[in-house]
């Protein structure tokens, strides 16, 4: 006989190895479950893919595709919202002053040292503490503040158990916004700045002025602030009250009284008009695309 070419000889090779695969039962019946699984998975696949899978696109809540943010940006026509961050505010103040029985007015200072971010809203906290260090009595509030800005933070009659040593503010929660095009705070002045102590009728003293909005915008809340202050800057004792509607170039005039002395003696008295941008239409309109802050409740304390 003739010796078979090598092709064969391999070929032959092939085929018995095929053989000795399948010789025995356990392989033949893993070998049907393994094309039977291949069929299930590749029909479910098919019914999955043309039938339930829901396809990618710019509003389905998911960042897929070449999506820069959530439906948003490259292949999508909605551009992302820019995320706004800023330096974190300066603590500039922080003053306990006597309030009358059981009660204090607290006072902080904070600066925005940021040129083009300002916050939409903020919450403080004045955290009252004993001589050891513990907290008995905590005052919170919410504010807002512009770019560059410096803002006095009150707290009237706050109650307090137990004898205060010092108090610490703490500012969370700040909802940054970009401002376009904005140079400084509205021009809001007040004049006529006059305090004295009352010499007949109920109270100890009182301050008078008149606040002037001198810029072109309209506001729904100026709140005024004065503190009293000794000859070396100590506050001694603070009062504010607000003025609603103010219009653009309209005047209004406050008095603030208050009904108990307080230790010290008044050598300066700061006078701070503070209007809420963020609730003023025209206001928003023209650094803040959209005027969306009216939707926004306005903060509960200033």
């Amino acid at each position: 006989m003739f010796p078979l070419p090598e092709s064969k000889r391999r070929g032959y090779a092939i085929i018995d190895d095929i053989h000795m695969f399948l010789g025995s039962r356990n392989r033949k019946r893993f070998f049907i479950g393994f094309l039977y699984l291949s069929f299930v998975g590749l029909l479910a696949f098919g019914v999955y893919w043309s039938f339930i899978r829901v396809p990618e696109s710019c509003n389905d809540g998911i960042r897929n595709q070449d999506e820069a943010g959530i439906d948003c940006g490259g292949i999508c026509t909605n551009v992302c919202e820019e995320k706004v961050t800023g330096v974190p505010f300066v603590l500039e103040e922080a003053a306990l002053m006597p309030g009358g029985a059981g009660r204090y007015d607290v006072l902080g200072r904070v600066y925005n040292p940021n040129d083009t971010a300002g916050a939409s809203s903020f919450t403080y906290a004045f955290e009252i503490k004993d001589a050891s260090g513990a907290v008995i009595a905590t005052e919170t509030g919410a504010s807002f503040i512009l770019p560059q800005e410096r803002k006095v933070l009150l707290g009237i009659g706050v109650a307090v158990s137990g004898q205060p040593s010092s108090v610490t503010l703490k500012i969370s929660g700040i909802e940054w916004e970009r401002f376009a095009g904005y140079q400084e705070k509205p021009n809001i002045n007040i004049y006529q700045r006059r305090y004295n102590q009352i010499s007949s009728g109920a109270g100890f003293s009182e301050a008078y002025g008149l606040v002037s909005n001198e810029s072109d915008f309209d506001f729904k809340t100026i709140t005024v602030k004065v503190i009293l202050r000794d000859r070396n800057g100590k506050a001694l004792a603070a009062n504010m009250t607000s003025l609603n509607t103010v219009g653009a170039h309209e005047e209004r005039d406050f008095r603030l009284v208050w009904p108990e002395a307080f230790p010290g003696d008044v050598e300066t008295v700061d006078m701070e008009a503070d209007a809420d941008v963020y609730h003023s239409d025209n206001f928003t309109r023209t650094f803040l695309p959209g005027g969306k802050f009216q939707e926004i409740a306005p903060p509960s304390a200033y």
